[in-house]
């Protein structure tokens, strides 16, 4: 790990400690949210080692905590986490070519480790930026996933200390940038809000989450008009 670290840049090290730390206040929140919605304060500890996935793991408790069923609570984690098949196509080479280094690295893959590995040029950067960014963040995660089910344990409401809204303010400050610069992304974002919106009065809890992917629709490209000289049937 010391050698991977030497070979990060500055300027990478610097981001992947300020991520670090954000992760650790938006794990300390979903501990904290968990032992107030009823789990034992071990459970989102394990839940984070074998799962280490934030929003999947949010999904699974808030639905379970609204009164959702196991199986929209699981569906909707499984369809969240379904954009990894992609992620780790286009990462199997930075992972490693044998099988041991391509199962860990599948588990530490998440978003950010993706997004900061292929901004890297350079294979050999990029896998020490893989690398280093999965170790860092699992590591964060779960010792903030150990604070805030402690400290839920004290509180009781997360709200006191504003942790329930930790994991959505992440969130949007993840994607705002891309609302911001691409007008197909937003108008899918608003449409599935939408859609979810519509749908929460009138369907058990985790189900208007899974309707929400609909807003999807809006980014199938539209069909591309015919030439001028291409054949009309008759």
């Amino acid at each position: 790990m010391r050698s991977i670290w030497r070979t990060l840049t500055p300027t990478l090290r610097r981001d992947l400690l300020a991520l670090a730390g954000a992760i650790t206040v938006v794990g300390a929140s979903f501990g904290a949210i968990a032992v107030a919605a009823g789990l034992p304060w071990w459970m989102p500890s394990v839940l984070s080692v074998l799962v280490f996935a934030g929003g999947s793991q949010f999904m699974v408790v808030g639905v379970v905590a609204a009164g959702g069923g196991l199986v929209a609570a699981v569906l909707g984690a499984l369809v969240l986490n379904a954009r990894h098949l992609p992620f780790g196509l286009a990462l199997g080479d930075i992972m490693g070519r044998g099988w041991p280094a391509r199962l860990l690295g599948s588990h530490l893959m998440i978003d950010e480790s993706v997004a900061f590995a292929m901004a890297q040029k350079e294979p050999r950067r990029a896998r020490a930026v893989f690398w280093a960014c999965g170790v860092a963040l699992f590591v964060s995660w779960n010792v903030g996933t150990i604070v805030g089910a402690l400290a839920g344990r004290v509180i009781g409401d997360p709200g006191a200390l504003g942790l329930d809204a930790a994991f959505p303010a992440a969130l949007l400050a993840l994607v705002l940038p891309s609302l911001r610069k691409a007008p197909r992304a937003r108008n899918a974002a608003l449409l599935g809000a939408a859609i979810a919106l519509a749908a929460t009065p009138f369907l058990p809890a985790g189900v208007p989450v899974l309707l929400a992917l609909g807003g999807l629709v809006v980014l199938i490209p539209a069909p591309a008009p015919a030439s001028a000289d291409e054949e009309v049937p008759a």
